[in-house]
């Protein structure tokens, strides 16, 4: 299948390099943060800064990742030894956590989609199809269709656009062996670990501003309007007391509590437990997570459903802001073995009007030591070791 839009696509130089030294203050000293948390080893999410144990075995699932082994090995193959040489990163390579969701060229890595062919493009995007749900993978793409949204409304195609985005394979596709792929840019953050048929899709963020072109090229494009509509409705299906232990705070944050560069955050519990919900308020928790599962191919999002289910009376519901039906706000979904964080922003790229619905962010994270895979990766290799 061909994208229709790689047959439509413009020429468009990648976007060079930021040089800091340019750049506002905040932004520097931003920036400084972020290199700074990298000095620190991996220990992933935690409530208290101490791992959990035992919540990540390695194990046979059953479901087949040959169509992604096959669709890498593809891509590769249609590379020359250059582009290989760029796209190529060790498996314990620290440039897995480098993705961030701003939009400037800093600490990029990887290949550009910018630099690639049309034929190279279209396995890319085979890449997200076979590695994502269906509707994940229309939901990124459309996050990259309204970046170039957004150079319209902008005027700055050199910042914004559909192909500033960046593409990195992490060991070699194997069967057997660990591996992995990234795809990186402006609110399209994508971290995929395999290990034998085991499969770890995070930390993931998908967002945009705004979630819905009005005009040009892509008007109609929307992303995200789902689990904006499920998270407010399941809010409003809770008792009023529910909803004032659900509420822990009306002072929107920024940003995601953990969004890029925040790989070893400490998020204490906080919020409503679905131990104290009623099995149909359960259920619909489920529902909620399910759109969040559902980033993965289906017969592996089934199996991480079942994952969160096994730990649903230790899952946390958190909410922060006005519950109004047009008020901005945020939900968490916290629990040992998925974070999930949806929140409304203000304008950013465009005019800053406050917190609003139109730009919106949704992350997930596999807490206690496992986004990245870096669990599973961690016994396989002490496994090796014995």
């Amino acid at each position: 299948m061909t994208d229709a839009t790689v047959l439509t696509r413009r020429t468009r130089r990648v976007p060079p390099r930021v040089d800091e030294s340019k750049l506002s203050q905040p932004l520097q000293d931003l920036f400084a943060t972020w290199r700074q948390s990298l000095q620190q080893d991996f220990n992933g999410l935690t409530a208290t800064g101490e791992v959990g144990q035992d919540l990540f075995p390695l194990r046979a699932t059953g479901v087949s990742t040959r169509p992604m082994i096959a669709a890498v090995n593809e891509f590769l193959s249609s590379l020359d030894g250059e582009q290989r040489a760029a796209v190529s990163f060790p498996i314990r390579s620290e440039a897995w956590r480098h993705w961030s969701n701003i939009h400037r060229n800093v600490m990029r890595h990887g290949l550009c989609f910018a630099e690639l062919s049309e034929r190279q493009l279209e396995l890319v995007y085979d890449i997200m199809r076979v590695g994502l749900g269906a509707r994940a993978y229309e939901t990124a793409r459309n996050a990259m269709r309204l970046n170039e949204h957004l150079a319209e409304l902008t005027g700055l195609p050199d910042e914004f656009g559909e192909f500033f985005y960046w593409i990195s394979i992490f060991g070699t596709p194997s069967a057997d062996a660990p591996w992995g792929f990234q795809i990186d840019g402006h609110h399209c953050n994508i971290n995929c670990f395999l290990l034998g048929d085991q499969v770890v899709l995070t930390p993931m963020l998908l967002g945009s501003e705004p979630v819905l072109a009005e005009s040009g090229k892509y008007k109609g494009t929307t992303v995200l309007r789902e689990e904006e509509a499920q998270g407010f409705a399941f809010m409003s299906a809770l008792a009023p007391e529910q909803r004032a232990k659900a509420t822990i705070g009306y002072d929107l944050p920024f940003d995601g509590y953990a969004s890029g560069f925040k790989d070893n955050v400490v998020i204490p519990y906080d919020g409503l437990s679905a131990s104290d919900m009623k099995s149909a308020q359960q259920a619909s928790l489920v529902d909620l997570i399910r759109l969040y599962t559902d980033r993965l191919p289906p017969a592996h999002a089934r199996l991480r459903l079942d994952e969160v289910r096994e730990h649903l009376d230790a899952t946390i519901f958190a909410w922060i802001g006005q519950f109004d039906p047009a008020a901005p706000f945020y939900y968490r979904i916290y629990s040992p073995v998925i974070f999930i964080e949806f929140y409304h922003q203000p304008g950013v790229a465009l005019p800053n009007t406050g917190y609003n619905r139109r730009h919106a962010h949704a992350l997930v994270r596999t807490p206690n030591g496992n986004d990245y895979g870096r669990a599973l990766l961690r016994q396989h290799q002490s496994a090796e070791k014995d």
